[in-house]
């Protein structure tokens, strides 16, 4: 079972899961236009996420999950470890 962290929504578990199933180098855009939400929305959000370590930037402006953001998907990782 995923950690509940404070800081984190819906949008950033669809971000998450999306680059974990796709396992691509995505950008924001795309990642907006399959998830049905604002470019500028899921730009803040990626931002967020790969200061977390849970994504990282590939090439660029695109983004992959990291070890990290899997093991957030998978559970194994305490709430503790994603707050600060």
């Amino acid at each position: 079972m995923r950690p509940r962290v404070d800081w984190m929504n819906q949008t950033d578990n669809r971000i998450l899961e999306l680059l974990d199933e796709s396992d691509l180098a995505l950008s924001p855009a795309v990642v907006a236009v399959n998830l049905d939400y604002s470019r500028n929305w899921v730009s803040r959000r990626m931002s967020k996420l790969e200061k977390k370590g849970l994504i990282e930037k590939f090439r660029g402006s695109y983004y992959r999950i990291t070890p990290r953001g899997r093991a957030y998907l998978e559970g194994d990782l305490e709430a503790e470890d994603l707050e600060g």
